[in-house]
């Protein structure tokens, strides 16, 4: 399996994976969008159990049953995780050191997407979450 790897703005937090790579996409769900001031977020699921973290990190529910982990001393958002998916964790695609490691698979939450960005990928596009079961 491939190692990857990734950090914080500033470094102080790092992490790396081995686990095998769940699904990957972008994301455009309304809480996503304004947790990173972002029009869209890119993330990938491991199993939890297969991350390693240096440094502190602050986690935060953002909502009932979602943590979202930061590090604690530049703010960057490291990770999405939720009660709906118990052994998974999501990391932020833009922390990866190596970018050429992240390849989409499809558009999460499209319904929720903003109408100004205008996208011209050919990936699927699921109405909802990332488990796939609500295709447009």
């Amino acid at each position: 399996m491939t190692k990857r790897t990734g950090r914080c703005a500033c470094g102080a937090v790092t992490w790396q994976t081995s686990g095998p790579v769940l699904w990957a996409g972008h994301c455009h769900c309304d809480s996503c969008r304004r947790a990173s001031a972002a029009p869209v977020t890119s993330f990938f699921g491991v199993p939890r159990d297969r991350v390693t973290w240096t440094g502190e990190i602050t986690d935060r529910q953002s909502s009932d049953g979602v943590h979202r982990g930061f590090c604690a001393s530049c703010g960057s958002q490291l990770y999405y995780q939720a009660d709906v998916w118990p052994d998974e964790t999501h990391l932020f695609a833009a922390t990866l050191d190596d970018h050429k490691l992240f390849e989409p698979q499809a558009h999460y939450h499209w319904a929720e997407r903003v109408s100004w960005m205008k996208l011209a990928d050919d990936l699927p596009k699921y109405a909802g979450s990332a488990d796939g079961h609500d295709p447009l």
